[in-house]
């Protein structure tokens, strides 16, 4: 209510402020400087993008708190905000996994990470000395299953209903070993997997059955994501390379390479459709790809001030959500063939975004020194037309 009568959504009293909103949009949108290893990536690639209709509303804004601060410890890396419900949420806040209940806006602190972590469960391979003061990278949540990855491959996977970490490990000892991301998935069997993404180049299945890694990759350049396709024969794979893979998910054979990009990508995801998936980089795009045809991809999107940090779909395939760094969520309407979208407009460093896995929620972690860190949530606007003949 206070949003719809114009108060910011982020609680910023412009009124009280030396600048406007506008003015200060407008030195971000100038000022914003967004990082690249390939220089000059951003402006190279902003001929190929397809230009898409603005002013969709797909997402409506319900509710931001300050209770929870989401914090980002990897500039380049921005998968630190999980929801499992429409109503629970998982993040990160310095040394915390902290779950925020959106029904009773409270916190609850999960794993405390500052101090002495241990697993409390007998596994095989079970790093029992466990880690101290762990810094994370990365987070996923999914299945029932919280894993966290770390900075020199520190992994610690806990179960939401049981007590205590059940599995610690450290995925290597190289000396740039960081966990950049994470994907869990259940085979068709039913049991429980993820893969770890790491800057030593290596992607790895662990099976959470057997408390175990039963499969290795290892590439070129340093992995930076891997998305699973919706059936979990293919893997899109991304890193320090501006060319992506398809690969074999089972063998880890290269079914195709995927040329477009300028510079490195950070973020991937697939449509729930099984055909088509999206490559986010730093050259400032999204590229959309189509397995039957991968010799270019199918279109080009672009943001406004930065790198494609995230990217993710509705479960049910009809909106994609296309992170900035900072400022900006982009979400494209799938059917319209990505040509409307609704702009996310705030201000701060975006530490994560998650859809709800019925959709009706969407969750945005913004992490900023000025004005405060905080979890905004929105909630997905229904049309229901069939209504109006009964009015």
């Amino acid at each position: 209510m206070d949003v719809r009568k114009g108060k910011d959504m982020q609680g910023i009293p412009w009124n009280v402020m030396p600048t406007t909103r506008d003015k200060y949009r407008q030195s971000r949108l100038q000022g914003y400087a967004n990082f690249e290893n390939v220089p000059n990536s951003g402006r190279l690639s902003e001929k190929e993008c397809m230009p898409a209709e603005k002013g969709q509303l797909y997402y409506e804004f319900q509710h931001s708190t300050r209770s929870v601060k989401p914090t980002i410890r990897h500039f380049q890396l921005r998968n630190l905000v999980w929801a499992t419900t429409r109503h629970d949420v998982y993040l990160m806040s310095n040394f915390s996994v902290l779950h925020w209940s959106a029904m009773t806006y409270k916190k609850q602190e999960v794993i405390n990470l500052q101090g002495h972590v241990t697993p409390c469960e007998k596994h095989h391979r079970n790093h029992y000395e466990g880690f101290y003061q762990t810094p994370v990278s990365t987070l996923a949540v999914k299945h029932n299953l919280l894993v966290t990855g770390g900075f020199h491959g520190e992994i610690i996977c806990k179960f939401l209903d049981r007590q205590g970490v059940s599995y610690c490990c450290k995925t290597t000892n190289d000396d740039d070993g960081i966990t950049n991301s994470l994907e869990i998935f259940e085979k068709p069997s039913g049991s429980l997997h993820f893969l770890a993404s790491n800057n030593d180049c290596g992607l790895r299945d662990f099976d959470m059955e057997k408390f175990r890694i039963c499969n290795h990759f290892h590439f070129a350049w340093p992995v930076n994501h891997t998305s699973l396709s919706p059936d979990g024969k293919l893997a899109a794979i991304v890193g320090d390379s501006p060319d992506g893979l398809l690969i074999d998910a089972n063998s880890g054979k290269t079914v195709h390479k995927l040329h477009g990009h300028l510079d490195y990508s950070f973020a991937s995801a697939w449509n729930p459709d099984g055909r088509t998936f999206a490559t986010g980089n730093q050259d400032k795009t999204c590229r959309v790809w189509d397995v039957r045809n991968l010799s270019r991809s199918v279109v080009v999107l672009g943001g406004n001030i930065g790198a494609v940090r995230s990217i993710r779909y509705t479960p049910d395939g009809k909106f994609m959500a296309m992170t900035e760094p900072a400022d900006f969520i982009h979400i494209f309407d799938v059917e319209s063939g990505y040509s409307r979208k609704q702009e996310l407009d705030f201000f701060g460093e975006i530490a994560g975004i998650s859809f709800s896995p019925d959709t009706e929620a969407l969750f945005v972690g913004v992490h900023d020194r000025f004005f405060n860190c905080c979890l905004l949530q929105f909630s997905r606007r229904r049309f229901y037309s069939y209504l109006d003949s009964t009015l």
